[in-house]
């Protein structure tokens, strides 16, 4: 059986798919997927062993000059592409009506969410069938569901597996322990304020572990060559390709995290993790592996889901002051400490 599944961004997203794709290659014996994704994501789907072809989309590129990206050929290119292969099924995973444009270019029976579970409700107008699956519950729950139904298979009650933690090489036992911090968000009030990173990093350093920080943009570079300034402990890394950070957060000791979607990566690849949520809900997109915890700010107006904190003139997200760094420390080396489950 060949699926194509559509779910074009963004890492977190893409990252709790994973889980889908487990399930469904155990329940259906040789099932390979396609995966239609954003070119600057491609990576992803290909780590997970289920997935035979990565098609690129460039959606976010195209928007920008639309004109241009007609007269060039690449859409036509890209609609060829999509339509070499007739597949058993074309899953839209995204809900969006962007997303079910792209499906129903492809050549096979396209489902999805219907009208009252799609986070675009007219979305489902493109699908010849659609699946309820109820809002509210984790990203990850929601999808697997959605599989399950859409593949007619049981859903199975085994815990999530995102199936990619092989690929990676684990922590060397001989070597150095080191801690990673992941600093980088895109919202102004999902940032834990650099003087309680800074003060993490000191508990780190004490606790005698060296501290990796990594970027991904101008903004973030600046924000750890501060943060580092702190402690002869703490290294600014390059910039890295999404597969090598994903080999250094594998060999992580423990890992903390704004929400951003290099923290869901952490969680698939079974790194202990603490994720710092503030603005945003960790009940509805936090992590949910073992040796993994979600602290959700203790202010009442959290979450808020507000860009910018209302309550501070800085800019800097009030809430998180509830999350102090020994508390967030502490619950790291919990999470340590704990020994990994029984593999079932």
């Amino acid at each position: 059986m060949r699926v194509l599944l559509v779910k074009t961004s963004s890492l977190g997203d893409l990252i709790h798919s994973l889980p889908a794709l487990s399930d469904a290659q155990r329940a259906i014996p040789g099932i390979r997927f396609d995966w239609l994704v954003e070119e600057g994501f491609g990576e992803i789907p290909a780590w997970h062993p289920a997935v035979e072809r990565v098609i690129p989309v460039a959606l976010r590129r195209w928007r920008k000059a639309p004109l241009q990206a007609w007269r060039s050929g690449e859409w036509r290119c890209f609609r060829t592409l999509l339509r070499e292969r007739e597949y058993d099924l074309v899953i839209d995973a995204q809900g969006l009506l962007k997303s079910a444009l792209l499906a129903v270019q492809a050549r096979g029976e396209v489902v999805g969410l219907d009208v009252d579970s799609a986070r675009e409700p007219l979305a489902f107008l493109g699908y010849d069938r659609c699946f309820s699956v109820a809002k509210g519950q984790h990203a990850v729950a929601r999808l697997r569901q959605l599989f399950a139904a859409a593949l007619g298979y049981p859903l199975p009650e085994s815990a999530a597996d995102f199936g990619i933690a092989s690929r990676f090489q684990q922590a060397d036992p001989a070597a150095p322990p080191y801690l990673f911090f992941l600093h980088g968000t895109t919202w102004q009030s999902k940032h834990y304020p650099e003087s309680q990173w800074r003060e993490l990093i000191g508990l780190a350093a004490e606790a005698g572990f060296k501290v990796q920080l990594s970027w991904g943009s101008p903004a973030e570079r600046e924000r750890g060559l501060r943060l580092v300034k702190s402690s002869a402990s703490a290294k600014l890394m390059p910039r890295l390709q999404l597969s090598e950070l994903a080999a250094l957060l594998a060999g992580a000791a423990g890992v903390v995290s704004v929400d951003t979607g290099l923290a869901h990566l952490a969680g698939a690849l079974g790194v202990p993790s603490v994720v710092l949520f503030g603005p945003t809900a960790a009940g509805l997109t936090g992590l949910i592996g073992a040796r993994q915890q979600n602290l959700q700010a203790a202010m009442k107006c959290a979450p808020c889901l507000r860009r910018r904190c209302p309550l501070s003139d800085l800019g800097e997200p009030l809430c998180f002051q509830t999350l102090s760094p020994p508390q967030v420390f502490a619950q790291l080396q919990a999470n340590m400490a704990q020994s990994l489950p029984d593999p079932e």
